[in-house]
């Protein structure tokens, strides 16, 4: 029975001496012996982020991050059968355009005045969960490091939408071109141009032949931004833009424009940083610097129409030219950041 009793003890002294020399060695290799909570500002958004050690040498990184919505403006200009709203002589002096002409004839048809452009809001979207590997590569310096890692969220970076100042502008283009298509219609078909259904009881309103004419003579109203780079064809494999056309946006079935700018949902990521004690003598407060590059993929811009501005259209001109320029330059998106870093334990 003694004999039992000290092999017994000489066991559980021996699973006690592993377990405080496995827990010890844990700790000395940093094995998520603290955590790290963190605030983050930079040009990817501003965010949080949590860490801890997985090692000497390396940490792992998670958060999220976000890109407030700041505004800036765009204007579209509006063209009428591929004619600027404004049109000047040689000498300079304002003449009438067609614009100006079915503008008129805009306000007879429907009591609203459209002006010569549609101020359009853009604003960032982007917004992502990240998750991060810090490298510490020098022993006896933990100043330096490098990351690597993705960032994950929605494919949509950034939109435009017009102001909405421009809505009445926007809701007369539209009457303007669906009463185009009637006119059209009736100049090929013989029918009635206006047929409208109140009660059960049909009416035919009348356009004079002056007022169908100018419809006819100077086609629809929208936005030329540029020109189609191919041939476009519809899903059936009908051709219905020929390569060299002008490419005109018009307002959408709830009468506004749209433009979404999109990305891979996935972004791999690698950068360095730099950090430091936030106070001399607290180690509990840190700062540091990140530098890096999201590989986004080649970035795309789309109106509500589904046209891809970046692929099917050339010639773009003005600041949303500048803008789609832009866009199909960022192959990757550079991540600048700074980050604000207190231990919790």
């Amino acid at each position: 029975m003694r004999k039992f009793l000290v092999i017994t003890f000489l066991a559980g002294a021996l699973t006690a001496a592993g377990q405080t020399a496995e827990t010890n060695q844990k700790n000395t290799l940093g094995y998520f012996d603290h955590l790290d909570l963190s605030v983050t500002l930079g040009t990817s958004g501003i965010g949080f982020d949590v860490a801890t050690p997985i090692g000497n040498y390396v940490q792992l990184r998670a958060g999220y991050e976000f890109m407030p919505h700041i505004h800036f403006p765009v204007d579209f200009p509006i063209e009428v059968g591929g004619e600027p709203a404004e049109k000047y002589d040689a000498n300079g002096n304002r003449v009438e355009s067609r614009f100006d002409r079915l503008a008129k004839t805009l306000k007879e048809l429907t009591g609203y005045n459209v002006d010569n452009h549609v101020e359009m809001i853009g604003k960032p979207t982007m917004n992502n969960f990240k998750l991060l590997v810090d490298v510490f590569p020098f022993k006896t310096n933990k100043h330096w490091h490098f990351t690597a890692g993705f960032y994950l969220g929605p494919s949509q970076f950034a939109r435009a939408d017009n102001a909405i100042d421009a809505m009445t502008s926007l809701l007369a283009v539209g009457m303007y071109n669906h009463i185009y298509d009637r006119v059209e219609n009736a100049y090929y078909t013989g029918d009635a141009i206006l047929d409208i259904t109140i009660g059960g009881q049909k009416f035919s309103p009348e356009l004079n032949p002056i007022q169908e004419q100018t419809i006819l003579n100077n086609g629809r109203m929208g936005f030329q931004l540029g020109q189609y780079k191919e041939d476009m064809y519809s899903p059936e494999g009908l051709l219905i833009h020929k390569k060299g056309d002008a490419y005109v946006v018009e307002p959408g079935e709830d009468n506004q424009v749209h433009v979404y700018a999109k990305s891979s949902a996935f972004k791999p990521y690698l950068g360095f940083g730099y950090g430091g004690r936030l106070c001399k003598n607290r180690d509990d407060w840190k700062v540091s610097f990140d530098a890096g590059l999201l590989f986004w993929g080649a970035p795309d811009l789309y109106t509500h129409d589904g046209t891809n501005l970046t692929k099917d259209i050339e010639n773009i001109k003005g600041k949303v030219g500048d803008y789609v320029d832009l866009i199909k330059g960022l192959k990757v998106y550079p991540s600048i950041s700074v980050r604000f870093t207190k231990t919790i334990f």
